[in-house]
């Protein structure tokens, strides 16, 4: 499932993250990648431990716990610090499959990597390449979003960066483990909900709304893992 979100960082918070980010100190992507990723990842990220990884990613974080429908598409139990890279001068990362787990730094907490979450921090027009670019059973999905729009989609997908050949692509990448393992029973829930706000905005105190959000909680209730 994938599910774009849009506006998750104003015009003017994307302004003031890329002032910073711009003149912040980066390092070879490689250096968080796999054995396998590190083969055919080509790009810059911001230190882990970056003042500023911090600062940006907490103000990620607080709006995502915002953001109904990323709750809805994620249903978030734990969410990974977001990290940023960049990519500029043909900087690319192939085809990968993302860690299954990751410690957050400092703790002795780890996150299953359920679901990832692409937030793109340049506009289309200012970088050529730079698609993301993810395949699961329904096909092919290229994806090069306006600056401060995101996308969800499942952990497990393979994915690419296509090479920038012009101009940088920013972005923050995080990933959230959540209530519910299973990327089908999610998009069920995901699908079943849109219906009951879609009702709800519609119809108003229609009676069969008990019912479906009965119906829909008692699945989660069945599916969820804390």
């Amino acid at each position: 499932m994938l599910v774009q979100i849009p506006n998750l960082l104003s015009t003017e918070e994307v302004r003031e993250a890329r002032a910073a980010l711009e003149a912040a100190d980066w390092v070879d992507g490689r250096t968080t990648a796999g054995h396998q990723a590190a083969r055919v990842k080509a790009n810059l990220q911001l230190p882990l431990d970056h003042p500023l990884a911090r600062t940006l990613g907490d103000r990620i974080v607080d709006r995502l716990s915002r953001t109904p429908l990323f709750i809805a598409a994620a249903l978030p139990l734990r969410i990974l610090p977001p990290r940023f890279n960049r990519y500029e001068g043909g900087g690319t990362y192939g085809d990968h499959v993302d860690n299954a787990i990751f410690p957050i730094p400092g703790t002795p907490v780890r996150v299953r990597t359920d679901i990832s979450t692409t937030l793109f921090l340049s506009d289309p027009d200012e970088y050529d390449g730079g698609d993301l670019v993810i395949e699961d059973m329904f096909g092919t999905h290229r994806v090069k979003l306006p600056a401060g729009d995101a996308v969800v989609y499942p952990g497990s997908s393979l994915h690419r960066v296509e090479p920038v050949t012009r101009g940088v692509r920013f972005a923050s990448f995080f990933w959230t483990q959540s209530l519910v393992r299973s990327n089908e029973q999610r998009r069920i829930l995901f699908d079943l909900d849109c219906a009951i706000q879609q009702l709800t905005a519609d119809h108003p105190g229609h009676e069969t709304l008990d019912g479906f959000t009965a119906v829909y909680h008692n699945l989660l209730r069945q599916w969820s893992e804390t």
